[in-house]
């Protein structure tokens, strides 16, 4: 009788440590966009209500008749669900392997010596998290909203940033969102092997200007509500 030997079972790509990184520099380079894109929309805000009213309009009816009303905009909001979901739990994965392998935390001289955004990351993911559920309830389902009018972005962007503790949980999330996008751009061309000592200062400067481009825009918008210079 001819004995046969199992082969082992081929895991897939994600499986290994490589290919959850790989999925959290792709899904981060989606979640980038994003953020940058959601920035650069709602800075019609400054433009006035038409502008911007105007504008989530038109994202209602992006690629209309092709697709129902709404029906582009909420592929949208599956993809980035998607990729948000899968850039959570690859960071989660890779935070408890990494704790398998190094079980001894660092010591102080290691802890001071590390990157504080490095060190930090895992936070502020925390902080973006639990700030993406209370912005959703907040400007789009009106849950977290005084005075919530559907359709008329301009109307509740403006009410809703006249409270002091609402802006500063903009500030403090936006703050976390900065470093976290800061560290994870720095990352990702790493990940993705765009790494060369020639042009390494070049992608920490790209990761600190986008960082700050995206914290100062975001920042500025319940600032100038509450401050005054924006009103309905």
């Amino acid at each position: 009788m001819i004995e046969t030997t199992k082969r082992p079972v081929r895991k897939g790509f994600y499986a290994s440590q490589l290919g959850k990184k790989y999925a959290m520099a792709i899904t981060g380079i989606i979640l980038f966009g994003y953020v940058l894109l959601h920035m650069l929309g709602n800075l019609k805000l400054f433009l006035g209500a038409e502008s911007l009213n105007h504008y989530a309009e038109w994202l209602r009816e992006l690629l209309t008749p092709l697709l129902p009303r709404t029906g582009a905009l909420w592929l949208m909001r599956g993809g980035l669900a998607l990729a948000f979901v899968v850039h959570v739990v690859a960071s989660a994965q890779l935070t408890m392997a990494n704790r398998r392998a190094r079980p001894v935390r660092y010591s102080r001289s290691d802890y001071v010596a590390a990157n504080y955004a490095s060190r930090t990351m895992r936070w502020t993911g925390i902080i973006i998290a639990l700030f993406v559920i209370y912005h959703l309830a907040h400007l789009t389902w009106g849950n977290a909203h005084p005075d919530f009018v559907r359709g008329d972005v301009h109307h509740n962007m403006v009410v809703g940033f006249q409270m002091p503790p609402v802006v500063a949980v903009y500030i403090l999330a936006n703050l976390a969102l900065g470093l976290h996008l800061y560290h994870g751009l720095w990352s990702l061309f790493q990940t993705m092997g765009w790494n060369n000592p020639r042009f390494n200062h070049l992608r920490t400067r790209f990761a600190q200007l986008f960082a700050a481009v995206i914290t100062l825009g975001n920042i500025a918008m319940p600032l100038a509500v509450i401050a005054g210079f924006v009103r309905t």
